[in-house]
């Protein structure tokens, strides 16, 4: 089947130099689409300030539990701080330097792992809460948002309650009231 597209006679690397007479084809397999190059939002910065400012905030998330900052740097600072979360319920030798490396202070990563670690233990994932706060900041105008760790006391909104943590409570729940005397409620009858 004959190509509909005409073949280019001139590339742009030979377009002065007329000696090679090949004509050059397009072709598609080469041409790919550049989908989720840039993974992480650049925030202004070059790569080593930006990850030198993103330790100091997951470093100071840990310590506080909660911090103020603007939208893309709390939605960026919220996936390095889950993936700490994910070292901490590890709790191997290999998961702690790995966390020394991202965080700056050793008490910190005490806390990590002898606090977030086990609060965290039947949660699979969204350890941390983006919310957005209804004034911008005063200087620039720059959205803001508080960041916090879930499950913790003090917090502004109260997380749902993981699956396993349910099933784990709830599962035994008669068998803990029958221990206690405590008689189950029938709802089949009711009281007329």
């Amino acid at each position: 089947v004959p190509s509909l597209r005409q073949p280019h006679t001139q590339n742009r690397h030979n377009r002065h130099n007329n000696n090679n007479t090949k004509p050059t084809t397009t072709t598609t397999k080469n041409a790919t689409m550049r989908k989720r190059l840039a993974q992480f939002r650049k925030l202004g910065r070059t790569p080593e300030h930006k990850w030198a400012m993103l330790r100091n905030m997951v470093t100071s998330l840990i310590k506080y539990e909660r911090i103020v900052t603007t939208v893309p740097k709390a939605k960026e600072l919220r996936h390095l701080a889950d993936k700490m979360v994910g070292y901490a319920k590890k709790n191997s030798i290999h998961k702690k330097q790995l966390a020394m490396r991202i965080i700056r202070e050793k008490p910190v990563c005490e806390k990590l792992f002898n606090v977030l670690g086990p609060r965290y233990e039947d949660r699979d994932g969204g350890y941390c809460r983006v919310m957005k706060l209804s004034r911008p900041r005063k200087g620039d105008n720059a959205p803001m948002a508080v960041i916090e760790y879930v499950d913790r006391p003090g917090e502004i909104r109260a997380a749902r309650v993981p699956q396993k943590r349910k099933e784990r409570y709830f599962n035994n729940l008669s068998e803990v009231m029958r221990n206690a005397g405590i008689k189950p409620v029938d709802n089949s009858q009711k009281q007329a």
